[in-house]
């Protein structure tokens, strides 16, 4: 390697190296946010309203609550953690990340099939309806072995005794609104996704509404992390709060708080 390219690699690195420092600080200064992808709209609105009202800095992370979960597990500087399922929470609270005092149920949602607006299809939702005969191409949801929202639909499909007669055409996605986005462009015919996501979207519609009997509650636990800034501790309160509640409930969630019991 000549000697510019030795100086372009090492001003690239010390530029790198500067940008993490200053994304660092900045982290440093904000409170930071772990939550499920399916509460992106809602925490985004809550988070707008407290930095307006505290002047404080509120940085967020969506993804499935499992990946999430997992980088906090690897170290991830997250200040609050809010799944899309107890497991998760759970899993997090076994390998001793949480400050266990904290973890609380705060929210539920419905469990919904979705089809691309205008697409839609009558479904019966009983054990002896042809589900998989009542349309052709893929059914898309969160991956069912991780992903909280495919962990429900996998539930769902099996309490109905649906879920064999369709395994070749279930795709697995990363995240609910990646199911919902798949549905959206028709690239699947059918989605499993929360009633939540299907309501910010004018692309799909809702065909049916799962039972609550045949998939486990959809409870959005959150909780503090055991290496939680002092100041993370007052937007972790605001997230309970009526004002909080009110938006929340605008998104279509149900709105709650219970401490979870012990495994």
């Amino acid at each position: 390697m000549q000697f510019n390219q030795y100086l372009k690699v090492a001003i690239v690195s010390i530029f790198l190296a500067f940008t993490s420092s200053l994304n660092a600080a900045e982290n440093k200064d904000a409170v930071v946010v772990f939550a499920a992808a399916s509460l992106t709209n809602a925490i985004n609105e809550i988070s707008a309203n407290y930095e307006q009202e505290k002047g404080a800095q509120i940085k967020s992370s969506f993804a499935a609550s499992s990946a999430l979960a997992k980088q906090i597990e690897n170290g991830a500087p997250a200040d609050i953690f809010i799944s899309a399922d107890t497991k998760w929470m759970n899993y997090l609270k076994d390998k001793r990340t949480l400050k266990d005092s904290t973890v609380s149920n705060l929210l539920t949602n419905n469990l919904v099939l979705i089809a691309p607006a205008g697409k839609r299809f009558d479904v019966n939702m009983q054990k002896s309806f042809d589900f998989f005969g009542a349309f052709n191409g893929k059914l898309c949801t969160g991956e069912m072995a991780s992903v909280p929202v495919g962990i429900y639909a996998k539930q769902a499909l099996t309490s109905l005794a649906w879920l064999d007669a369709g395994q070749s055409r279930i795709v697995g996605t990363q995240d609910v609104r990646a199911a919902l986005t798949l549905v959206e462009r028709a690239e699947c015919a059918v989605g499993i996704v929360y009633e939540t996501d299907a309501k910010i979207s004018n692309k799909v519609e809702v065909i049916a509404t799962f039972p609550d009997n045949t998939h486990e509650p959809i409870l959005y636990p959150l909780a503090l992390t055991k290496d939680a800034s002092a100041k993370s501790a007052d937007f972790y309160e605001y997230l309970k709060s009526d004002k909080a509640k009110a938006i929340f409930t605008k998104y279509g969630f149900s709105f709650l708080e219970k401490n979870l019991g012990k495994k």
